[in-house]
């Protein structure tokens, strides 16, 4: 029996132009304290927690859930303290003073064969490095999770990533928060990348949620399904 795909939540804050962050080498914070604490009751709720190679380059997040009453529920449910945290690199460029590998519980990284062959000895002892072959294609990187027992899959970006599962039709929920700035900077990155979604232009997703949180606004979208 093929293993069960977990849901896929794709997680992310954008300008009202459409950017994840800015063009300088700082971090823009684009959410607001109370969106941030919704953000880790999300992670709390999550089996994994997957970000991509160039955010974890461009950021060094640590990807963890701050909340110590929300990790005392998770143990006390019979589970980790901390997520699953999954990331993907088709070259195995990751380096291992990265954040991501010294906080929290266990780590994944999804390669192909060539980057395992990178990535095992910098990564020895601090996570498992999982070779898909000459690609990493998200449809494996899935069913590998749903073996490992992961049911909710939480996507942090960045917008490569977004893309991918979005032009794939993977994404079962998309929570989007926008931020009442502008960016208007052409080398910022942005929440998603041309691709040819399902649908086209013309295709319309099903509105599940609106409604602020502070100064921004969240909105949730169920991108398989269409709008009534």
């Amino acid at each position: 029996m093929a293993p069960t795909r977990p849901y896929v939540l794709l997680s992310a804050a954008m300008s009202l132009d459409g950017h994840l962050d800015d063009a300088s080498p700082e971090r823009l914070l684009l959410s607001n304290p109370a969106d941030f604490d919704r953000v880790d009751a999300q992670r709390a709720d999550s089996d994994a927690i997957l970000v991509g190679g160039n955010t974890l380059r461009a950021d060094n997040p640590r990807l963890l859930v701050n909340d110590p009453g929300r990790r005392a529920a998770r143990v006390a449910a019979g589970r980790p303290a901390y997520p699953l945290k999954v990331t993907l690199s088709a070259s195995g460029a990751l380096d291992a003073d990265l954040r991501f590998w010294h906080t929290g519980g266990g780590k994944v990284a999804y390669t192909t064969e060539a980057g395992a062959r990178r990535l095992r000895p910098a990564l020895d002892g601090l996570a498992e490095v999982v070779a898909l072959g000459s690609e990493v294609g998200l449809g494996a990187v899935l069913d590998d999770l749903g073996a490992r027992g992961v049911r909710r899959l939480m996507v942090e970006g960045g917008g490569s990533v977004h893309t991918q599962f979005l032009a794939q039709g993977l994404a079962d929920e998309l929570q989007l928060v926008v931020a009442p700035l502008l960016v208007g900077q052409a080398a910022a990155p942005r929440f998603v990348h041309p691709a040819a979604f399902p649908g086209g232009p013309a295709r319309r997703m099903r509105l599940l949620e609106a409604r602020t949180v502070g100064d921004v606004v969240l909105l949730r979208y169920a991108p398989k399904e269409p709008a009534p």
